[in-house]
């Protein structure tokens, strides 16, 4: 049996190595969407004598919250002498969790765009590659639901921490006096809405192509060939 490189593109017109496409480049919108993200939302404090002052409240991935200064070293706020202080909460190993699944997806559907286009005859030739990739490709699908709804429910939570409420709360020279908090401008975290909505459309493809993997194992050709043709007659055993 030749195992050689042979270059063939015709997979990438079949459903399954277009979908390994598709894969390899939703899994870079949904890693990149989150991992590069920095912003900074501007709390804006209305002091009783009239005077404002502004805080710079900076938070990126991972989301560590509780890394980020918000007043960074001892200074004077409206004649009120204030600590350090940092931002409230911890993302970070949900976003850590979705952005390892999507490089860990990139990864493979890179290493399997190769087989297709190059090791196909070794593929189809034996019953550990489609197998193999079925396994995988089943498994990676209940990592996306996994951890799509796990940086969902982290990525509210970076909104809730870094809202005028919880800077409030955070800042004790906002609570019992006649000093205002309030965020007056929001970081856009439009990329991070974006990097949920593919964390789940990566879900949904995966499933999808789950199914035409599945197509190559031979558990789908033993299931097939064991179902009786239309028209096809039994014919009585031999007496």
């Amino acid at each position: 049996m030749m195992t050689g490189f042979r270059l063939n593109l015709s997979p990438l017109k079949e459903p399954l190595g277009f979908l390994k496409l598709v894969e390899w480049l939703t899994a870079i919108f949904a890693f990149g969407s989150c991992g590069g993200f920095s912003g900074t939302n501007i709390v804006s404090l209305f002091c009783g004598d009239g005077t404002n002052k502004t805080l710079n409240a900076n938070f990126q991935y991972p989301f560590r919250l509780s890394t980020f200064p918000l007043v960074d070293g001892n200074t004077t706020i409206c004649n009120h002498s204030v600590p350090t202080t940092h931002l409230m909460g911890d993302s970070a190993s949900a976003a850590e969790f979705f952005v390892g699944i999507g490089v860990l997806c990139f990864l493979y559907s890179m290493v399997a765009l190769l087989v297709y286009l190059g090791y196909m005859h070794v593929y189809k030739d034996s019953d550990f590659g489609p197998i193999f990739d079925f396994v995988i490709t089943a498994v990676l699908v209940f990592l996306w639901l996994v951890c799509s709804s796990a940086w969902a429910k982290g990525l509210q939570n970076v909104k809730d921490a870094t809202d005028t409420e919880a800077i409030s709360n955070t800042l004790a020279l906002c609570k019992g006096s006649n000093i205002t908090c309030e965020v007056t401008d929001f970081a856009n975290m439009r990329t991070l809405n974006i990097s949920v909505v593919f964390g789940f459309l990566n879900m949904f493809i995966w499933a999808g192509n789950a199914w035409f993997v599945y197509k190559e194992t031979r558990w789908h050709s033993q299931k097939f060939s064991s179902q009786p043709g239309p028209g096809r007659q039994q014919v009585p055993a031999p007496i």
